[in-house]
């Protein structure tokens, strides 16, 4: 895919940019190696100052950066602004916190004066997607630069601007070059990368193919990955829920990012009691959703971020409904220019078909009906994903049930699922493994180092 700015309202080319030649990948491997050797001995103080005044500018200039995050990929500019925001929050986060995460552990059970010491790896590069162009590179960027890492953005080819931004934000901030360095490359330069003997570390955000893809390389070379690979979160609905807020949390949770987020809910399995109601409810939720320019403030549905995305989504709807799915609303993509598909509620779609069990990213809800908790868990269980879920209910046990029983990275009880700076964040089974965020998420990409310390005999 050509590295280039096309607006998905529109689907007019903005502005395309050259993939970076090899010598010039190599003298920003060389400048990041060199880097490195100096970042790593700064004081965490010092790296603190900087990304103190990182989470500043995210927060000044949020106006810019989420128009230039809506112009990219489409999300709603009230959505877009709110990101950069956020971004802030993580920067802050880790400079208050780094020094204590990754400070020394005594170990007394040892022999001598023993204990755990964390140090930086190297260069660690991230191959990031498009859908939160900011916040998916910072909070891999924040924990990487105060760990003492350093740190090399391959991002998604529809968001380089994106990525120029980031890169300037940090070098404003007063990191110095090469500490944190944006890559126009090609997905197919990926490879000679993780091979490089300076890239220390991979971590990527994607599909279940990019992932197993880097894995691999990184295998073959012993290096250490993290992968967030998406989901197809549930929703799971009780009987003891309120329907009406809860209808309208579900419409948020499906429908952020215009339906484009890993950790938005999916598949929504709902007790047969209360079903017929949430079902009325939520198709009622849809049916008020403007859809529309993402830079006007009472837009809730924008574009999907690439042509190729409606198509997919097109297939999909498509595909729900000849396994034996209902439109219960929408289900076409949108007339007109630009990348819009309608938001989509489909109900009655087989447990078993192929439309339950891979990851719709787009404004599309799938509905289910469950006989009671136990089914609902299994509905719920049942794909290969397990990034996040929900349950909604009042009764104590049910609460605590889910929780146990939900096979997710993350479970939130009566809330949508959401990634924050102190919640460690990840996914199990084709969600992929390892954890951003939280103290977690820092000590991803240290060398927990063993030391002991014996007095020599006298």
């Amino acid at each position: 895919m050509a590295i280039a700015t096309i607006n998905p309202a529109t689907g007019e080319t903005v502005r395309a940019f050259a993939a970076l030649r090899p010598e010039e990948i190599e003298s920003k491997l060389a400048l990041a190696a060199a880097a490195f050797k100096r970042h790593r001995r700064s004081s965490f103080s010092e790296r603190a100052e900087k990304m103190f005044r990182a989470a500043e500018i995210f927060e000044a200039e949020q106006e810019r950066f989420g128009r230039l995050m809506t112009l990219e990929m489409g999300k709603p500019l009230t959505q877009a602004k709110a990101e950069a925001a956020k971004c802030a929050t993580a920067c802050r986060y880790y400079a208050e916190r780094a020094e204590r995460m990754l400070a020394e552990e005594p170990v007394p059970e040892g022999d001598g004066r023993c204990f755990m010491r964390f140090e930086p790896l190297g260069p660690v590069l991230a191959v990031m997607p498009w859908n939160f162009p900011f916040w998916q590179a910072v909070r891999f960027a924040a924990p990487a630069l105060m760990a003492g890492n350093v740190g090399l953005l391959k991002h998604a080819a529809n968001v380089p601007q994106c990525a120029q931004a980031l890169e300037e934000i940090f070098m404003r901030a007063g990191f110095a070059e090469g500490c944190f360095q944006y890559l126009a490359i090609e997905s197919d330069q990926v490879r000679s990368l993780i091979e490089d003997g300076r890239v220390a570390a991979v971590t990527l955000t994607g599909s279940v193919r990019a992932g197993s893809a880097v894995a691999e390389a990184a295998g073959r070379k012993i290096k250490r990955t993290v992968l967030e690979l998406g989901g197809s979160d549930p929703f799971v609905v009780m009987p003891s829920a309120p329907l009406v807020e809860t209808a309208a949390q579900a419409v948020t949770a499906r429908m952020q990012n215009n339906g484009q987020s890993c950790i938005a809910a999916k598949r929504f399995i709902i007790h047969e009691s209360v079903y017929d109601e949430f079902e009325r409810l939520l198709v009622e939720e849809f049916r008020r959703l403007k859809v529309g320019d993402p830079m006007l403030a009472d837009t809730d549905v924008g574009p999907l971020a690439q042509a190729e995305a409606v198509d997919v989504l097109e297939r999909q709807v498509r595909a729900a409904v000849k396994a034996g799915g209902r439109v219960l609303f929408g289900g076409k993509r949108g007339k007109g220019p630009g990348f819009f598909f309608e938001p989509t509620v489909l109900a009655g779609v087989p447990t078993e078909s192929a439309a339950a069990n891979e990851e719709i990213f787009g404004p599309v809800a799938l509905l289910f009906r469950a006989r009671d908790l136990d089914e609902a868990i299994e509905i719920a269980n049942g794909t290969p994903f397990g990034l996040g879920a929900s349950i909604w209910t009042r009764e104590a046990a049910e609460q605590e049930r889910g929780i146990l029983e939900l096979q997710a990275g993350q479970v939130f009880v009566n809330g949508i699922v959401a990634s924050q700076a102190a919640l460690p964040f990840g996914g199990i089974r084709q969600s992929g493994y390892g954890r951003e965020l939280g103290v977690f998420g820092i000590r991803e990409f240290v060398n927990v180092k063993s030391v002991c310390v014996k007095s020599p005999n006298s």
